[in-house]
C-alpha cells in the first residue's frame, strides 16, 4: 500500500473530531445513568434537617415537628419541672441514660443541651406508639406518683419530662434524643449535631 498520497493532517483532524464526538456521546449516556442513582428530591427532603424557632415558646409549652417521618417534641420546661427531675431517679429504669439513644451533648441529667429546652423523638420505645403529653401532677387517672411526663396509651408506659422511662413498664429504654444543635439562642436544627453543618 502506498502512503504517499495520504494527507496526514486530515487524518489527524478526523481522529480528533471522532474522539471529541465519542466523549460527548459518552457524557450524554453517563449523565442520566448517574443522575438516576441519586436520591429523589422527596427522599432528600424527608431526611433533611429541620429548623425550629423557639423564640415564642412559653414555659411549659410543647411544640411538635416532623423529622424523617417521625414526630419530634420540643418542650420548654419550667424551673419546677427541672427541680422534680432528680427526685424521680429511684423510680426510673435508666435514670443516668446509660442505655439510651442520645447524642453526647445530651447525656446529662436533663438529657438536653440547655436544661430548659428538651428535644426528643415522640415515639414510645416499646412498639412505636406516640405517647401523650401529660404535664399535670398527680392526675386522677395516673395517681399520686405521676409528676408530669409522657404517657403511652397503647401499653401504659410512663416517661418523665426528660424522656426517661419508669421501671416496670413495657418500654425498654428512654425516649430517643435526635441529633440537634443551636444556630442561635432561639433557633435549633434537628438532624444535625453540634459542629456539623448542612450542605
Amino acid at each position: 500500500m502506498n502512503n504517499e498520497g495520504v494527507d496526514k493532517s486530515k487524518r489527524q483532524f478526523l481522529t480528533s473530531a471522532l474522539t471529541v464526538v465519542g466523549a460527548v456521546g459518552t457524557g450524554y449516556i453517563a449523565v442520566p445513568f448517574l443522575a438516576q442513582m441519586q436520591p429523589s428530591v422527596k427522599a432528600m427532603a424527608a431526611g433533611a434537617p429541620v429548623t425550629v424557632d423557639i423564640s415564642k415558646m412559653e414555659e411549659g409549652q410543647l411544640l411538635r415537628v416532623e423529622w424523617r417521618g417521625k414526630p419530634v417534641w420540643v418542650l420548654n420546661r419550667t424551673p419546677e419541672v427541672l427541680g422534680t427531675l432528680k427526685s424521680l431517679d429511684s423510680e426510673l429504669s435508666d435514670p443516668a441514660s446509660n442505655e439510651s439513644n442520645q447524642p453526647d451533648n445530651s447525656k446529662n441529667p436533663y438529657r438536653s443541651i440547655k436544661p430548659e429546652v428538651f428535644v426528643a423523638v415522640g415515639l414510645c420505645t416499646h412498639l412505636g406508639c406516640s405517647p401523650t403529653f401529660r404535664p399535670e401532677i398527680a392526675p386522677h387517672d395516673l395517681g399520686e406518683r405521676w409528676k408530669g411526663g409522657f404517657f403511652c396509651p397503647c401499653h401504659g408506659s410512663w416517661f418523665d419530662l426528660a424522656g426517661r422511662v419508669y421501671r416496670g413498664v413495657p418500654a425498654p429504654t428512654n425516649l430517643e434524643i435526635p441529633p440537634y444543635r443551636y444556630i442561635t439562642d432561639t433557633q435549633i436544627i434537628i438532624g444535625e449535631s453540634a459542629g456539623e453543618k448542612s450542605a
